[in-house]
């Protein structure tokens, strides 16, 4: 670990690059067209070479698929599909072989429809485990209140062998657990601390931010007399969550070395600190949603500089010398990055590279998406039948209601859409880009031939090396990690830049994020004897101007 003055505590996680791995779609070792644990053990090499620290799966426990494995009918098992529980044993014992580490998917908000629990608890209302789940009569025939589920439709399901609902904020086949229930605690207590003894670095709890629900269940307000209202105001971080997340540090985490990160929508700046302070005890990241929500009023607008700049700064100063930010542009949950706010026609290397120095070189620890490295853009959907994504089934039912033809559909999923992030990994040029020897369940991006870990791994000028050098730099330069964050050039239109002092080191990063060469103001900004030690282009750097989504990465005399 390196030894810095610094406000903040040193800690392994604060110095590590993460990777996520969406298992469906990394690597399939047993030619079914379907990713599995054996895959993942295949390229921890490539994932050691990269320069990884932190490695987070996502679900790969048994479940009917619903919401492709965020839908979980045994806590304690592997799915068949991905292999067996003496894999996993065997990747964990690999990863940690490496140096590096593992942390899962903690899905805690809601169960399949399928596991035991809400088989127990739907079998009679006097059930032992009735009360684990949300139940509640209808109203006037209908159900107990308007929420809309966040997968849209009726946040309520009837179940016609009791007569009365449940709730599932997400699929019809996520019924929420309810966390006012203290022998549901219990057991899921015991689940977290099966895997944590069993040698896991630590959990990425998703949709922890719904779990509190508004406690009378009332209706929201429906001004446009919608079927269903939109209901975040009754369950997102709503009063009382954090009771909930003390709870489960003092029962669990707080016992163990690990690291912990919140997938925390609705969480502004202001408020991170309660949740991820240095003093509280309780997270030690979050991924907040402000940036990645950008895309989604107008989905193909990007976001100007000073957008991206006021969010990250806002999240940056928020959390100095307070907290520690979680790093990312990609998950599983939002499109490619290049596709959203690059430039994948005219500029793709170069945008894909000047959008990753932007996010990677702040506080905080980065997070890097599969595929991500390698420039993985968004794919082409012929018609609704290419989607998988539960989500995108939903909308589109609804926007086909709204009186959407099937074509307007296809495009807006298209932009849109989950399952662009979620095509094969592209590994080669060979059929199905050397993710299977089958058809994959997925298409892969018909791209696969030109962008692809292979045709990267000895171009010097390419996304993946870029990646490589930048996370090596990372390593070697303190400031990098723990270094004060100063935004500069505040009011330039096209370019966003940083820099990161600690000591007498000072790190300055430069981005240009448009289509058009940007100059700045030399008294502005200085690098008057300053040494390039990152650039996107292979050109001499110097000067005070950049090419279109040029970024370059400066180390200040000392």
């Amino acid at each position: 670990m390196i030894e810095a003055t610094t406000p903040v505590k040193g800690r392994w996680w604060k110095e590590a690059t993460a990777y996520q791995i969406y298992p469906r779609s990394f690597k399939d070792s047993n030619g079914d067209g379907i990713g599995d644990l054996n895959g993942i053990i295949e390229k921890l090499d490539y994932l050691k070479d990269l320069g990884i620290d932190l490695i987070w799966i996502c679900p790969m426990y048994p479940s009917p698929n619903d919401d492709n494995g965020y839908d979980i009918s045994d806590y304690q098992g592997i799915m068949a599909e991905f292999g067996t529980m003496a894999d996993f044993d065997r990747l964990l014992e690999g990863v940690h072989q490496r140096g590096m580490r593992l942390i899962l998917d903690l899905v805690v908000n809601h169960t399949s429809d399928e596991h035991p629990w809400f088989l127990e608890s739907r079998a009679s209302k006097d059930n032992p485990k009735r009360d684990w789940y949300i139940w509640r009569d209808g109203k006037n025939g209908a159900e107990p209140n308007n929420w809309e589920s966040i997968f849209s439709g009726s946040a309520w399901k009837h179940d016609p062998a009791t007569g009365q609902y449940f709730m599932h904020l997400f699929s019809s086949r996520q019924p929420d657990l309810n966390w006012e229930n203290h022998e549901m605690r219990a057991a899921v207590y015991d689940m977290m601390r099966w895997w944590l003894d069993k040698g896991i670095d630590g959990f990425r709890i998703d949709a922890i931010a719904h779990m509190k629900k508004e406690p009378t269940l009332s209706d929201v307000p429906n001004p446009d007399k919608l079927p269903y209202a939109p209901s975040m105001v009754s369950h997102l971080n709503y009063d009382g969550l954090l009771d909930y997340v003390d709870d489960i540090c003092r029962n669990v985490f707080n016992h163990y070395d690990i690291v912990t990160v919140g997938e925390m929508n609705g969480l502004d700046a202001h408020h991170a600190e309660e949740w991820v302070g240095e003093n509280r005890g309780r997270l030690n990241m979050v991924f907040q949603f402000e940036h990645v929500r950008l895309w989604e009023p107008q989905a193909g607008l990007r976001p100007t500089p000073a957008v991206l700049r006021n969010i990250f700064t806002g999240w940056q100063q928020a959390l100095e010398g307070k907290g520690w930010n979680a790093l990312y542009v990609e998950n599983h949950d939002v499109t490619r990055v290049v596709s959203r706010w690059g430039d994948t026609e005219r500029h793709w290397r170069e945008s894909a590279t000047c959008i990753a120095a932007m996010y990677f070189l702040m506080q905080g620890t980065p997070f890097i998406y599969q595929g991500q490295e390698i420039g993985m853009t968004n794919t082409r959907f012929a018609s609704l039948d290419d989607f998988d994504d539960v989500s995108a089934h939903n909308k589109a039912r609804d926007l086909r209601d709204q009186g959407m033809s099937e074509e307007e559909i296809v495009e807006f999923l298209t932009r849109t859409g989950r399952d662009n992030s979620r095509t094969p990994m592209q590994w080669d040029a060979s059929p199905y880009a050397g993710f299977s020897t089958h058809e994959p369940w997925l298409k892969v991006n018909p791209n696969y031939e030109m962008i692809n870990v292979e045709s990267q791994q000895h171009d010097p000028h390419s996304v993946l090396n870029f990646y490589r050098q930048m996370i090596h730099l990372r390593k070697r330069e303190p400031a990098l990690i723990y270094g004060r964050y100063e935004p500069l050039l505040n009011e330039h239109g096209q370019i966003y830049a940083y820099a990161r002092t600690l000591g007498a080191e000072r790190v300055v990063v430069l981005c240009n994020l448009s289509g058009k060469a940007a100059e700045w103001d030399a008294q502005a900004l200085s690098l008057e004897g300053a040494t390039c030690v990152l650039a996107n282009f292979s050109e001499a750097q110097e000067g005070h101007r950049l090419k279109a989504w040029e970024a370059r990465v400066y180390k200040a005399a000392t």
